[in-house]
């Protein structure tokens, strides 16, 4: 996993639809991980949640497909890092967003109706709140790349 590059934008240009929602209930993790639908919160209630940020950062991985797993549980550690770093520097509200399902464990035990073992790092992804991402980046399918935001105050 490397970083290609951090931008930071007004949090007024990140749109909030039901479409990526509805994209999710596509997906085989659908209800079985606690960072995706239904267990995230609404598209509604991050459309409001999202009026109360003046400004989001938008974070471009390049993964190893070969290694996809391994590499997008390096960009949500890497989130989760940022997130750190902007509550430490005094965002006190800074809250990162997951590139797709949580993965932090090898064997998730929120699949099998136990509880979440890791449950003060697991984020929402940025789909199952919603967020239209496309909107933000331009996704060209050819690349092999994650993104991941953090909500900064």
């Amino acid at each position: 996993m490397k970083v290609l590059w951090e931008k930071e934008i007004p949090a007024e240009s990140i749109v909030v639809s039901p479409r990526p929602v509805w994209k999710c209930r596509t997906c085989p993790m659908y209800g079985k991980r606690p960072s995706c639908p239904p267990h995230a919160p609404d598209w509604r209630e991050t459309r409001e949640w999202v009026r109360h940020f003046r400004r989001a950062l938008i974070i471009k991985f390049e993964i190893d497909m070969e290694r996809f797993e391994e590499e997008k549980r390096e960009a949500i550690l890497y989130l989760l890092r940022r997130e750190a770093e902007l509550f430490r520097e005094g965002k006190l509200y800074a809250m990162a967003l997951f590139p797709g399902n949580c993965n932090l464990c090898d064997d998730c035990p929120f699949e099998r109706g136990e509880p979440c073992r890791l449950p003060a790092k697991v984020r929402p992804s940025i789909d199952a709140v919603g967020i239209e991402i496309g909107e933000l980046v331009g996704i060209d399918f050819s690349e092999s790349v994650l993104y991941g935001m953090v909500l900064i105050e």
